[in-house]
């Protein structure tokens, strides 16, 4: 009876629980058919919410993964992840940046907690993924030093540091390897202490909806395998309670929203090498490109610089120190790129001057505090820029002085602005089209949609693709030996 028993329980456990429904796509304006898997032995983050993953298949470009949907599918819930698989049955529209509309729409249900049947779904760990890809959760990618921002004090002590981890969505099996697209979360994972243990209570919160994706309709990373990028989101590298921080000899809260190197130099550089060397295994081809809002872009901007400062290469507390740590590109939103720039009625000053001493007497430390500081040749990584100037003034400042420098370096670099108000990240279709413009451009990724080469004689690069329209990628043409020759 007792083996009976353990029998029955093992088949409970991994029980399968399907849902069919309709849901209504913005893209399509039209309802969409979609499947719902459950596992038995769901997976669920701290606060007991299960962790969901929208499979978006049969959409309208290229597929470059060699398994099936069915396949991946399954694979993800043997994994324990509900699995919510919304079919577009090839409609032309289901490409990017139309389909980036669903991608914001979902991801807002996510947050909500309830999507196509589903409740109590998780708005830290859920995940919007294209076919073809899959999840690599969790991964570490640097052994936090506590005694940086003293957080969250005693007993959490240098030894007992918690690790800062990525998630990367990979293709599954791919025709051809693929780049990928990392961002730093603008959201903010940390330690938290029960007596003299880590609990979970603040970890993994890299992807908090109601923080990053869903509160600023971002869809730039879920949207990247549309053309042929995957995409990983880190945790950011103030591993503290955001506005906490207390410098040795200092005051609590003296960091307030502030990051500090070389810690924050240290584990982006980590993150890159990381990323770099797992997605060997995983389908990816070794470039790299930083995506960055916010505090995310004030991270993310620390690897796109040439210069290499062995302060800032932690092989103790960081991994694969024998990878290379530079990138291919960056689109970098608003952030604080020199701190030297801060203006001095700003809080981000008064604490900068409270962890790094005053200005006038301590600019070489300030001056290393920043992105600016390690960008010192064309090597420094093509590089976007975005931001509105209904934002708070000083981002303009920083945005402008950084693409003024890397312009004199001889770095390519693009500006769009007031593609929306205030702090913001693009959403828009023309936004977005230039966003992933720039990333094809600078990144070997496949050409997701294939191209009919069907050439007006009035304009011979208005290049088709495979639903009729015009390839944005087609930089003009060349007659050789009699042939056209399109450049991209």
């Amino acid at each position: 009876m007792k083996f009976l028993f353990l029998y029955l329980l093992l088949i409970f456990s991994s029980a399968l629980y399907a849902g069919t429904g309709e849901w209504n796509s913005q893209a399509l304006s039209l309802k969409i058919p979609y499947t719902t898997l459950t596992p038995g032995n769901a997976l669920q983050d701290q606060n007991g919410k299960y962790m969901t993953i929208v499979y978006l298949e049969n959409l309208g470009f290229k597929k470059i993964s060699q398994h099936s949907n069915d396949e991946d599918a399954q694979a993800m819930v043997d994994e324990g992840y509900r699995i919510i698989r919304l079919d577009y049955q090839g409609n032309a529209k289901a490409v990017s940046p139309d389909i980036n509309q669903d991608i914001i729409q979902l991801n807002d249900q996510l947050n909500k907690g309830s999507l196509c049947g589903f409740s109590s779904i998780s708005p830290i760990r859920s995940y919007i993924l294209m076919e073809g890809y899959r999840i690599r959760r969790d991964v570490s990618y640097y052994l936090d030093d506590p005694t940086v921002y003293n957080w969250p004090g005693s007993p959490y002590t240098e030894s007992q540091g918690d690790s800062l981890y990525m998630d990367i969505i990979y293709p599954s099996h791919p025709s051809i390897p693929v780049p990928v697209l990392l961002s730093f979360s603008y959201s903010n994972s940390y330690a938290t202490l029960s007596g003299v243990k880590i609990t979970d209570a603040h970890q993994h919160q890299r992807l908090f909806l109601g923080y990053t994706l869903s509160m600023f309709d971002d869809s730039i990373l879920e949207g990247a395998p549309a053309h042929g990028i995957a995409w990983a989101i880190a945790d950011h590298p103030k591993y503290c309670d955001w506005g906490q921080g207390k410098p040795q000899g200092g005051n609590n809260k003296d960091y307030g929203s502030i990051e500090t190197n070389p810690d924050a130099a240290c584990k982006v550089k980590s993150a890159v090498r990381t990323l770099r060397t797992v997605g060997e295994s995983l389908g990816l081809n070794g470039e790299i490109a930083i995506f960055g809002f916010s505090r995310g872009a004030t991270a993310g901007s620390l690897a796109i610089g040439n210069l290499d400062v062995a302060e800032f290469q932690d092989a103790t507390r960081g991994l694969y120190p024998e990878a290379n740590d530079h990138v291919q590109a960056a689109i970098l939103g608003p952030g604080v790129f020199d701190y030297t720039l801060l203006p001095e009625d700003k809080n981000e000053f008064k604490h900068a001057t409270a962890v790094w001493g005053e200005l006038s007497s301590n600019r070489n430390v300030w001056e290393q505090q920043g992105a600016s500081y390690l960008c010192t040749s064309s090597a420094t990584a093509p590089t976007l820029f975005f931001y509105n100037t209904t934002d708070d003034a000083y981002y303009g400042i920083q945005v402008n002085n950084l693409k003024d420098k890397l312009d004199q370096l001889g770095v390519e670099t693009e500006l769009f602005q007031d593609y929306a108000y205030g702090h913001a990240v693009p959403k828009d279709v023309e936004s977005l089209e230039k966003i992933y413009d720039f990333l094809t451009s600078h990144l070997s990724a496949p050409d997701v949609l294939e191209t009919i080469e069907m050439v007006p004689s009035s304009n011979p690069c208005k290049l088709l693709d495979l639903h009729g329209r015009k390839n944005t990628r087609c930089k003009g043409f060349q007659i050789k030996d009699g042939q056209i020759i399109f450049v991209k």
